[in-house]
């Protein structure tokens, strides 16, 4: 196979498995360095370039012309977000999205929320 061909493999299988369900998905730094690791594995096995060849992850990505899966992912999120924002108010995703529970929360550190990672403001 050519390795156009691959690419688009790549771009219609392992993307769309990768960004599956992505869309209210909050991302720690883990879960970005798991995302991205999983997309060059998956573009150097198909390339055939081990890591052995010391290639970094950016000339590599301008080799293939590949965009980074979690900035990929982060423009879905914020696509979604104008999505429900654009909702009539009486939808429910419009309405989760600015649903404030009443009550206290827990003690210690707040839990990353999806509306914190797009740095959403009331």
């Amino acid at each position: 196979m050519t390795k156009e061909t691959k690419l688009r493999i790549h771009n219609i299988t392992a993307k769309a498995a990768l960004k599956f369900g992505s869309k209210v998905w909050v991302l720690k730094k883990r879960d970005k360095q798991r995302l991205e690791a999983a997309q060059m594995k998956f573009l150097r096995h198909s390339l055939g370039i081990m890591k052995l060849d010391k290639e970094k992850n950016t000339s590599f990505r301008r080799k293939t012309g590949a965009q980074n899966i979690v900035k990929e992912i982060e423009q879905y999120q914020q696509k979604w977000l104008q999505h429900v924002q654009r909702m009539d108010k009486n939808r429910l995703p419009r309405q989760a999205l600015h649903y404030r529970p009443n009550g206290q929360r827990n003690i210690g550190r707040p839990r990353k929320r999806w509306a914190d990672q797009l740095h959403l403001e009331d």
